[in-house]
């Protein structure tokens, strides 16, 4: 439907599909000073040693443009223990949606099949639709939201999409796919460019990362940040993995200073404090175990899988529960609108005192009579 009105607008109109497409719903502001449950985020804050990095910066490189090569070099070989990458095989972005957003502006065209599961991650919807793409979609399996890999592959051999995107583990249904699975699709079609968003892959730990050759798996891209694990959401600061050539032309549509000063000296800092963000992914998992043991106890509706987060089916309605819950200062999503889990809400894990809170408030509100 077309809402533009010509008459009522003093302005030229847009373009048509930005005039339709569904933009997506970012976090909501006043969530300071609440227990943030609801978008995944790391739920203490980042290293100690980030915030002693951002206030030792001086006034003098504020007032210049920032400079990468400190982090690129860090990431060529420091980021992932086993494995080294070229310099030309990462990007660097203004947070994963900017990296997001970038490959489609370098490959999604008009009237091409872009291929994903549903439900998944927001933003990928509205960044095909702005540039004129046909979205096909594949339904998890079952209860447990199981990969859907035969419907996948036959879409992919029949629609041959130009972009195909993996959310793995997938949000909000945690979902898993092995990295030997993903590659085995790269190479159903190479005219196709997968890319997988592993923004929770600690969570879970099956990073195609630790293995692919980018040589051999030359329509595969990566993308990775720290905002679920180190704690620098508020910083925006995401990776881009993939061949150099590939890299190349997605680095091509970005801008010359995309990401800030801030961003690259906090980074550094929390990834060279590495045992910080591996004792809070554990301190997650622990949770997790915890508080999935809570719901078995009773006779709700569950779903855990691979990532920060999980999903009920509470006995209130959700709109209500998750009213409620704010006014006892804790935040959670509703999943409204999603494909088969309407009627859920997710809920991100913290640690072992927040998730007690938690389960404290939960089991008074939707669990009494």
């Amino acid at each position: 439907m077309n809402d533009f009105d010509q008459l009522n607008n003093l302005f030229p109109k847009p373009r048509e599909e930005i005039i339709n497409m569904q933009s997506y719903s970012a976090p909501l502001e006043n969530r300071r000073n609440l227990l943030r449950l609801d978008f995944n985020e790391n739920t203490l804050g980042p290293s100690p040693k980030v915030f002693e990095a951002l206030k030792a910066i001086r006034l003098d490189e504020i007032s210049i443009y920032p400079e990468y090569n400190l982090l690129k070099k860090f990431l060529c070989n420091q980021y992932i223990d086993s494995r080294k990458f070229h310099k030309d095989e990462i990007g660097i972005f203004n947070g994963a949606d900017a990296a997001i957003n970038a490959i489609f502006n370098s490959f999604g065209e008009k009237d091409e099949i872009f291929l994903t599961t549903n439900p998944t991650f927001g933003y990928y919807s509205p960044c095909s639709e702005m540039r004129g793409m046909k979205k096909v979609t594949c339904s998890y399996i079952g209860e447990n939201f199981l990969f859907p890999i035969q419907g996948f592959e036959e879409k992919i051999i029949k629609h041959n999409p130009k972009l195909i995107f993996i959310c793995n583990p997938n949000n909000p249904t945690g979902t898993v796919l092995s990295a030997q699975e993903i590659m085995r699709l790269a190479n159903i079609n190479k005219n196709s460019l997968i890319v997988v968003d592993e923004l929770y892959e600690k969570f879970y730990g099956d990073s195609l990362l630790k293995l692919i050759d980018f040589e051999r798996n030359k329509n595969i891209v990566i993308i990775q940040s720290l905002s679920k694990t180190a704690g620098l959401a508020g910083l925006r600061i995401g990776f881009t993995f993939g061949h150099r050539n590939l890299i190349k032309y997605i680095n091509k549509v970005t801008g010359p200073y995309d990401v800030n000063s801030f961003a690259v000296t906090g980074t550094l800092a929390a990834l060279k404090d590495k045992s910080y963000i591996d004792n809070y992914v554990l301190e997650v998992k622990k949770a997790r175990e915890w508080i999935l043991k809570k719901f078995k106890s009773t006779k709700i509706r569950t779903h855990f899988s691979g990532g920060n987060y999980f999903l009920i089916w509470p006995n209130k309605n959700p709109k209500f529960l998750i009213e409620q819950m704010r006014g006892k200062g804790i935040l959670i999503r509703s999943m409204e609108n999603k494909k088969d889990i309407s009627n859920s809400i997710r809920v991100s894990i913290g640690n072992q005192e927040q998730m007690n809170l938690f389960w404290d408030n939960y089991k008074d509100l939707d669990l009494t009579n």
